[in-house]
């Protein structure tokens, strides 16, 4: 029998099945084996390399301190890091398709130590040093929800369980660098495609933990076939709160997408 493809499991199991909400902590563990089992894809490297090269200081940030440092020589014990840039992150992301990002554990739970070559509406020199509530700021309701449950997660995060989720967004194109909100797109949201993220978390020593963010796309002209991943959208879509819609790109580009499901039928 054909195992089905990426594509196809994507629809099947969108990152918002069920209609749930956009912004939750929906995190769930999964094997070690799991966690950065995959070599880095060739045209994710590409990437990589082009950012590291044409813009290091703004695809990689580290706080100027001993925790930093100590930080980033811990992780390399699970993450290659060859000695090649000012930074091991930027080294051991080159070893795996996720950006990485080092936190605190405990304390103000700042982030200490990132190289982040495909964020989408933020930016790791902007963020470096905060602590994760700051971090949070653009979005204010998140704070709200997640804010508290999320920080009482990584105080207790068990050593060496990672736990894994997907974010998601709508984009016009597979841009892997969208540092920050882009305008209204003028094409056919047929021709959009979603970006999802697969965003890991594991304490990898006493004091800190590793956040990764792993981005793919898919077609979104794609769902037409998938009934249950349309009115599942649609719902999710229409249920975000004022703040959640600006930082998914504004009301209008939300009243397109909602047009576009509609027409679906």
């Amino acid at each position: 029998m054909t195992e089905p493809s990426a594509a196809t499991l994507f629809w099947q199991n969108p990152p918002w099945g069920g209609a749930k909400p956009k912004y939750r902590l929906g995190l769930a563990p999964i094997p070690f084996e799991q966690w950065l089992s995959q070599p880095v894809a060739t045209d994710v490297l590409d990437h990589k390399q082009h950012m590291l090269r044409r813009q290091y200081r703004d695809v990689v940030a580290v706080t100027n301190n001993d925790q930093a440092r100590d930080a980033q020589l811990q992780l390399s014990e699970f993450i290659p890091a060859q000695s090649g840039y000012p930074d091991l992150i930027a080294d051991m992301a080159l070893w795996v398709n996720d950006d990485l990002c080092i936190m605190q554990r405990r304390g103000q739970q700042r982030l200490l130590a990132g190289c982040v070559c495909s964020p989408s509406y933020w930016n790791i020199r902007s963020k470096v040093g905060q602590p994760l509530r700051q971090i949070h700021a653009p979005v204010a309701s998140m704070n709200n929800k997640i804010g508290d449950p999320i920080e009482r997660f990584l105080n207790r995060a068990p050593l060496l369980q990672p736990f894994e989720r997907v974010n998601w967004f709508i984009h016009a194109d597979t841009e892997r660098w969208h540092p920050s909100p882009e305008p209204l797109p003028s094409t056919p949201v047929s021709s959009w495609y979603v970006r999802s993220e697969r965003e890991t978390l594991c304490r990898f020593s006493d004091d800190y933990l590793l956040f990764t963010i792993n981005t793919r796309f898919q077609s979104l002209a794609a769902i037409a076939a998938y009934p249950a991943a349309q009115a599942d959208l649609l719902d999710t879509i229409c249920g975000l709160d004022a703040d959640e819609a600006d930082y998914f790109g504004g009301s209008d580009k939300c009243q397109m997408i909602e047009d576009f499901l509609r027409s679906l039928g």
